[in-house]
């Protein structure tokens, strides 16, 4: 649900959708979900001052207290 969810948004967020790709990296504290974008993207997905990246992670912290995880967000360049 909260990787659909980050999905969804991103490729909303983005000028090229196509290439948004979501990878849910589980640790032993918490799950990682890393958002690939194209460059151009990545600081659309951020936001000025990290506002939208706060923006997913307020949405997400329903999810956290309702399936008892905790979630970290990564947005990476592609080709990284």
């Amino acid at each position: 649900m909260v990787v659909d969810f980050v999905t969804e948004f991103a490729k909303l967020l983005a000028f090229e959708p196509e290439h948004v790709k979501v990878e849910v990296v589980p640790h032993e504290d918490f799950d990682e979900i890393v958002i690939y974008a194209k460059k151009a993207d990545v600081g659309r997905i951020i936001g000025k001052e990290g506002s939208m990246v706060k923006a997913i992670k307020t949405v997400i912290s329903g999810c956290r207290a309702k399936e008892n995880k905790n979630y970290k967000i990564t947005v990476k360049t592609e080709d990284e």
